[in-house]
């Protein structure tokens, strides 16, 4: 395969990392994009960009065989104030937005954008199966997730091939989804959240990773929904993660004590709002996926 040059923003967190290194692993040259200057002689491929302002040198993209961006403060890192969430926001809307304004303001631009987005773009669906042919759900992370993917618009009209990676709950044992969890689950007081019905839909940090690298390399774009063919309830998920720790779940989560701590929108966001996500467009082009299963993917992330 020829090597390519792939530029990322957001490159330092659980997804940017681990595509960072599997990138460098098969021979690609990776540019990142970094709001701060970092120490001199630490990294020639680094450019300093803002997103906030819009700031952009489009050298930074000259050459790029595709430009990934990945940038957005955590969803559940802090309460959901009205100040936090104008954050959440733009952190995503901003940083997708200068790089798209930039790439269509070029004469010869990266042929490639992939936008990061979630699975939250659907809101609260039940059972519905959920393919990416699915039209916007209703909530304020559903309409982040709209707006987030918006911003890619420009590059888009500017004939880039634009990909939308809907990610779902990352399995791994570097942070992500399993982070906050984890702790509770050893000590033998993790359980099921509410009637553990509603449904969770996950993908390992290995086949995230390769879905990104599929994304890149083959001829997809629109709405990529990277998430395993195998969703579980979060009663089915409480069981596997209580076996993978080799303790109990006998106890559930009461809604009180996540509401206290996260807050009562954001408690109903992570914890109780149902996505039974298929990713079909993956398994359309010939994906084939590491982890299937969620006992696989839990077993990987805690190796």
């Amino acid at each position: 395969m020829t090597q390519k040059r792939i530029v990322i923003a957001g490159g330092s967190g659980l997804i940017g990392s681990a595509l960072t290194e599997a990138l460098q692993a098969r021979g690609d040259t990776v540019v990142t994009l970094v709001r701060f200057a970092p120490d001199a002689g630490t990294d020639a491929d680094t450019f300093v960009w803002g997103p906030r302002t819009g700031g952009l040198d489009p050298a930074a993209l000259e050459g790029a065989d595709a430009v990934v961006v990945l940038s957005g403060v955590p969803i559940a890192g802090k309460r959901w104030t009205e100040e936090r969430k104008a954050l959440i926001l733009s952190s995503r809307t901003d940083s997708v937005g200068t790089v798209a304004r930039t790439m269509a303001a070029m004469d010869n631009p990266p042929p490639v954008l992939l936008a990061s987005s979630a699975i939250g773009f659907y809101g609260e669906r039940g059972d519905d199966v959920l393919t990416e042919e699915e039209p916007s759900g209703e909530g304020f992370f559903a309409d982040v997730c709209s707006a987030w993917e918006g911003a890619a618009r420009p590059a888009k009209a500017a004939g880039v091939r634009v990909v939308n990676m809907r990610t779902g709950l990352v399995m791994s044992g570097n942070g992500g989804a399993l982070d906050p969890m984890l702790p509770l689950f050893k000590l033998g007081i993790g359980g099921r959240i509410g009637n553990g019905k509603q449904w969770w839909s996950w993908v390992s940090e290995e086949d995230c990773v390769r879905a990104f690298l599929h994304c890149i390399d083959e001829d997809i774009r629109g709405p990529v929904n990277v998430v395993s063919p195998n969703p579980v309830t979060n009663a089915q998920f409480t069981k596997a993660l209580g076996k993978a720790v080799h303790r109990p779940t006998l106890l559930p989560t009461p809604r009180f004590g996540l509401t206290v701590r996260l807050g009562s929108e954001l408690a109903e966001a992570v914890g109780y709002v149902s996505h039974r996500v298929e990713p079909a467009v993956l398994k359309n082009s010939g994906f084939e996926f590491t982890h299937e299963t969620i006992d696989t993917a839990l077993e990987a992330a805690l190796a």
